[in-house]
């Protein structure tokens, strides 16, 4: 189904309510309209968000570039940008700008489960809000994230150069006020984000 329907740049995108679709017709859904960013939440509402402007994709883009390279020098997991859909316990389907996980995770699933939406939460995933985005909406997403097993997660606020760290131990965020750089142990042992660039993009 092509989905033909006006989203204001202003707002975070709209939301549909629930429409019964099986996991393949949702699949189909999404792959239909592949110039829109789509995700569905644990209670079924379908988020359909406009492309993504050019900060947003800049820093959307940076912060999985770092994953991917300390991925491909830890080689214990795969880094996944944020055209990935992961299909949550929950019920919900998400994608984080950046996401890693376990290769030995990865291993135990089928190729046709592959193919389509990952059925599983990451390891780790980071957020990184866009000028439009709804602060409720990221804290909702969030919060599937950890209801769903997440071990650890970042949101990040350029507005605010704030990071908000989630980890499957503790309920509330740890806040971080204008870091430099924020790690990832012993989750991700060795891994650090650099944050200039993402809270002043080079251009």
């Amino acid at each position: 189904m092509q989905l033909t329907i006006e989203i204001p740049e202003s707002e975070g995108g709209i939301r549909l309510p629930p429409q019964g679709w099986t996991e393949d017709e949702f699949f189909d859904f999404c792959q239909t309209n592949g110039d829109l960013r789509i995700e569905r939440t644990a209670k079924g509402e379908i988020i359909v968000m406009s492309p993504a402007g050019g900060y947003s994709s800049f820093r959307s883009g940076e912060v999985f570039w770092q994953l991917k390279v300390w991925a491909e020098r830890d080689e214990t997991g795969l880094a996944f940008d944020c055209s990935i859909g992961f299909r949550l316990p929950t019920g919900g389907m998400r994608s984080p700008d950046a996401a890693w996980v376990k290769r030995s995770r990865l291993e135990e699933l089928t190729y046709k489960e592959k193919e389509k939406f990952i059925p599983l939460c990451p390891d780790f995933l980071i957020e990184v809000a866009s000028p439009s985005d709804r602060l409720s909406d990221l804290l909702e997403k969030m919060e599937e994230y950890q209801q769903s097993g997440l071990p650890l997660g970042w949101l990040l606020l350029p507005k605010k150069k704030q990071a908000r760290v989630y980890t499957n131990t503790t309920a509330a965020a740890i806040v971080l006020e204008v870091p430099e750089r924020v790690s990832a142990h012993p989750v991700l042992p060795s891994f650090t984000l650099e944050l200039a660039k993402i809270w002043e993009p080079p251009f």
